[in-house]
């Protein structure tokens, strides 16, 4: 529950629209709801200006659809992240309306009008193996209202691809950089740019990549000083924290979504 639904379940009560035996029983599960294999987090859109969102990976198709039923009963938009096949079928069949990035393994189901805003989240990868990760990214910072703009397979292999973008990378206010191999594209991208960079390693590689690792180290040495950097794979993050930067410094309109290229 959030901060406008509980504005609008208190105006209800004031104006006597909403009788106050309804609001106890809706305020009852607040902060949280024990529903057996999870407890479920209801506050933490009050606190953290976003609500909990379902990570799939380890949890049974039955035990995420219990947790999205839940989420979505509250009125709020519903992202869940690591989501198999399986999984996605068993939520869909449920909620049709929701939405399932099989490449990103994403399912998104949205109640609340987006608030689209006006600057726009990048994100760009080295290589095309690199999308999954990229798709999680940006349908996180999608889930969060912001316009994202995609550029893809543009790595040091190949600086010129990447240097073809520099008007469009200059305009962002955030970039995401997701990069395997040895990820050296977050330090180029960074040394180009005045906005901050949030670099996501992959596991793209052969074996002397270490599963990510050696794209995670390079990451964290990086000498641009605007590179920071989250785990290996963690396309959520990367989007989650680029939507929170955008919130902050960008502004938000009514506009229809963002620019899906």
């Amino acid at each position: 529950m959030n901060e406008d639904l509980i504005r609008s379940l208190l105006n209800g009560v004031q104006s006597g629209e909403v009788p106050v035996s309804d609001a106890v029983k809706r305020l009852r599960t607040l902060p949280f709801e024990d529903v057996g294999f999870a407890t479920i987090d209801h506050h933490r859109d009050l606190r953290c200006g976003v609500g909990e969102v379902i990570f799939c990976q380890g949890k049974t198709p039955e035990q995420v659809k219990g947790i999205f039923a839940v989420c979505a009963g509250r009125g709020g938009n519903v992202l869940a992240t690591r989501a198999s096949k399986d999984v996605a079928e068993t939520v869909l069949r449920e909620f049709p309306a929701a939405n399932y990035d099989e490449l990103g393994r994403t399912i998104a189901l949205r109640q609340v009008e987006a608030n689209w805003s006006e600057s726009e989240v990048m994100i760009v990868t080295a290589g095309t193996s690199d999308l999954p990760v990229a798709h999680e990214a940006r349908n996180t910072a999608e889930h969060l209202d912001q316009r994202t703009r995609l550029i893809t397979d543009v790595g040091v292999a190949g600086l010129h691809r990447l240097l073809a973008h520099h008007e469009q990378i200059n305009e962002a206010n955030v970039i995401v950089v997701v990069a395997g191999m040895e990820g050296a594209l977050a330090s180029v991208v960074g040394g180009l740019v005045s906005c901050p960079v949030i670099a996501v390693p992959t596991s793209v590689g052969y074996g002397a990549s270490f599963g990510g690792l050696a794209a995670l180290l390079a990451m964290l040495n990086s000498c641009a000083a605007g590179v920071t950097v989250v785990n290996i794979d963690n396309g959520f993050s990367a989007g989650y924290s680029a939507a929170m930067i955008n919130r902050r410094t960008g502004k938000n309109c009514h506009a229809s979504g963002g620019d899906h290229s």
